[in-house]
């Protein structure tokens, strides 16, 4: 079997093999990318590249919301948090504002290094032996 497009083979393989905690980081990611992209697409005035882009990077937030584990007190607060982010986000894609998108990333941008260091901390804590954080 040939590989029409490797990048999309390992890209998949990535995301099958991945920790949870790592496809997290990736959920992250995909959102600020898609960020940017629509804000790109802003500056263009291509307002179907935006509308798209906007779409999922609100679909990834609708994802962290799904999968938060609402046992964790924490999670409540977080829950209102992409909630907001959510709303904002579709606020963004109405009126067309740059602004806006800024305020989101920069709290996408907080979440994903916030969550980079989580994992990293239970990393270290199972090469060292020691207990989950």
């Amino acid at each position: 079997m040939s590989m029409r497009n490797p990048y999309a083979a390992y890209e998949n393989n990535s995301v099958t093999t991945a920790a949870p905690g790592e496809l997290t980081l990736m959920l992250y990611n995909g959102c600020l990318k898609f960020i940017k992209q629509a804000k790109r697409a802003m500056e263009e005035n291509n307002f179907e590249d935006k509308n798209m882009n906007i779409q999922k990077a609100q679909n990834i937030i609708s994802e962290l919301m799904v999968t938060l584990n609402t046992d964790i007190p924490i999670a409540k607060q977080m829950m209102q948090m992409y909630d907001y982010m959510n709303r904002r986000l579709i606020e963004a894609n109405i009126k067309n504002n740059a602004e806006v998108l800024d305020e989101v990333e920069s709290y996408v941008v907080e979440f994903r290094d916030t969550w980079k260091e989580v994992v990293f901390i239970n990393r270290k804590a199972q090469h060292s032996g020691s207990e989950r954080v």
